[in-house]
């Protein structure tokens, strides 16, 4: 039985206004947690900042190439839903949306060597 873990929603003429300072907050606590947790909180924080720019949830506004960067991150970090995730958010997803996704996901790995997920 295929399961379908992301439904996307497109947006409307009327979107609500998004409030930087509180997505601002929610990314620095997922990246808080992650910076602070073992292998697997890694994961789950960047797995929670994938589902969050796929959804539009926790005030960030739809961005799939973030979401599908986020989830390749927590993927290579062991997450067991992120790699179908990542999956569903590519198939809205042109080609060089998700090249930038992947090279996004490669800057974020150099960023850090000492980084866990790599």
């Amino acid at each position: 039985m295929e399961q379908n873990f992301i439904k996307l929603v497109g947006g409307t003429d009327t979107a609500p206004a998004i409030d930087t300072s509180a997505r601002d907050a929610f990314v620095a606590r997922c990246l808080a947690s992650a910076a602070q947790g073992d292998a697997a909180a890694e994961a789950e924080a960047f797995f929670d900042l994938g589902m969050a720019f796929a959804t539009g949830s926790d005030r960030l506004a739809i961005d799939l190439v973030e979401a599908h960067k986020w989830f390749n991150l927590a993927a290579v970090g062991g997450h067991e839903m992120a790699a179908q995730c990542r999956a569903d958010v590519a198939d809205d997803m042109t080609a060089r949306e998700i090249a930038e996704a992947q090279r996004r996901a490669r800057e974020w790995l150099r960023a850090a060597p000492g980084r866990r997920v790599a």
